[in-house]
């Protein structure tokens, strides 16, 4: 597995990653009604590459393939983490938070934090985080649940 930067050619792959990672994985522990708010077909490709470029984001590449992504601020703040349905459970969600941890602490930041999915939690928990808030923010006007976690760094 290769880890990288991430680049405007980057923008479609990742959305395309997202997508599928909402569409199937998240796609137990949230309604149809919600997957659609989420992941609906009306994004933008270029809003998109700009929030992947407003952060520093990294991608992960198998047999040339991109499987993966993390976005995290110079904070700690963690925006998004997905992997491709074909590549969970493969350890590229524990590498690109690795990345992640490390870039934090270089970055200066005293914590990683994260709005956690109630799909990403368990995975969070097991890397230490712990669940500061439970939330319902509203998507295009549908109510979702997930978590504010963080974990102090060391």
């Amino acid at each position: 597995m290769l880890l990288r930067a991430y680049s405007e050619s980057d923008a479609r792959e990742t959305l395309d990653v997202f997508t599928r990672a909402v569409q199937v994985t998240a796609r137990r522990d949230y309604s149809q009604r919600q997957v659609d708010a989420w992941a609906g077909p009306d994004r933008n490709l270029a809003h998109w590459h700009d929030a992947r470029a407003s952060t520093s984001t990294q991608v992960a590449v198998i047999d040339g393939r991109l499987v993966g992504f993390i976005g995290v601020s110079p904070s700690g703040y963690i925006g998004m983490l997905f992997v491709d349905p074909s590549h969970q459970r493969q350890g590229v969600a524990s590498a690109l938070l690795r990345w992640a941890r490390e870039h934090a602490r270089m970055a200066g930041a005293g914590e990683l934090s994260t709005h956690a999915s109630i799909t990403a939690r368990p995975f969070f928990e097991s890397h230490g985080f712990a669940v500061d808030n439970v939330r319902t923010p509203t998507v295009r006007g549908v109510a979702f649940r997930n978590y504010q976690m963080s974990i102090q760094l060391d």
